[in-house]
């Protein structure tokens, strides 16, 4: 038995163990992105959750692409929430620079502000 072959479909086959031939798949190439948090965080509920989703954007190679993408539109909506958040409750830069406690109070109630925030 020849230990590589070429199907009637276009697709190699290698032989393996009990004389059986395996398809010779490859994952398409991934660009690489820097994923932060809510990139991490829609990984682990793809994999929990949405298998099938997951394994479509594995497999297809755009995985890494739609991580960064979540979590680029996340830590935006996130910006834009901190600034809502910011000018309803009255946190301004006249704030910061007459009273600093009481502005650094004010921030540290939104919980989830981060330091490239204030």
């Amino acid at each position: 038995m020849e230990k590589h072959i070429m199907g009637e479909n276009g697709i190699s086959y290698t032989l393996g163990e009990g004389g059986l031939y395996y398809p010779d798949l490859y994952l398409p190439e991934e660009t690489e992105y820097p994923i932060g948090k809510y990139g991490m965080l829609r990984k682990t509920y793809l994999q929990e959750h949405r298998k099938g989703l997951y394994l479509e954007l594995v497999f297809a190679g755009k995985l890494n692409e739609h991580l960064h993408q979540i979590d680029e539109e996340c830590n935006q909506m996130m910006d834009r929430l901190v600034e809502q958040m910011k000018e309803k409750q009255g946190v301004t830069e006249e704030l910061k620079m007459q009273d600093q406690m009481a502005w650094v109070g004010q921030i540290q109630m939104f919980g989830f502000a981060e330091k490239s925030q204030l």
